[in-house]
């Protein structure tokens, strides 16, 4: 699949490149996809809640009262959960959300979800830029410049970029990653995929 390469102005630079079909071209597999996902959302997690059961509220020990007689029911401690300030039953707590995934389930998962943009049409390539500065303007009008300022969308870079990282980081819609870093979850959560020229090098070239 060939597509245009685009300058920051939003024009055509007048060449095309070439997506490799080992990247974009698979056959998607959506379980893979699922699995991918739910583990990058499952190591977001903090996993560090804690809910106070019986042994761990403060209360007296004191038997409410007596065991027989009262033609009420059993009454042990204040801090039974069946009573308001008592212990929660089967509280949360802390522990480890995250789980490991083979190697070559997250490279068919990542390889599927480009797939699928490809055939939506939502990957752009623009040539190689660097930012003189790091205003956020300016980064901005290169995103307005193709038409992308309005959608959610993930700039992929061949390497970090300080400028660029900084006049990035206050735009709500755009989210900027290393080739290297490429993940399914952030390929899935934009509408576009802008490459740039080395990225997508770098990408045919693992």
């Amino acid at each position: 699949m060939k597509v245009d390469v685009l300058k920051t102005d939003g024009s055509k630079a007048g060449r095309t490149i070439e997506l490799p079909d080992a990247f974009f071209g698979v056959e998607p597999n959506d379980h893979a996809i699922y699995l991918a996902v739910k583990q990058f959302t499952a190591n977001q997690r903090q996993g560090t809640h804690k809910a106070k059961e019986k042994s761990e509220v403060s209360g007296s020990t004191r038997k409410l009262h007596r065991q027989k007689g009262t033609g009420g029911s059993r009454k042990g401690s204040i801090k039974n959960p069946l009573y308001p300030g008592g212990g929660r039953i089967f509280g949360p707590r802390p522990r480890d959300y995250s789980f490991k995934l083979n190697k070559k389930v997250k490279d068919l998962a990542k390889k599927s979800a480009l797939t699928y943009k490809a055939k939506d049409n939502a990957i752009s390539v623009i040539e190689d830029f660097k930012l003189d500065d790091k205003k956020t303007k300016n980064y901005y009008q290169i995103l307005k410049n193709l038409g992308v300022d309005a959608v959610k969308s993930l700039m992929v870079v061949s390497e970090a970029d300080n400028n660029l990282k900084l006049a990035s980081r206050n735009i709500p819609n755009n989210r900027i990653t290393r080739v290297s870093d490429l993940n399914t979850y952030e390929i899935m959560n934009c509408k576009t995929l802008l490459f740039t020229e080395g990225s997508l090098k770098s990408l045919s070239a693992n």
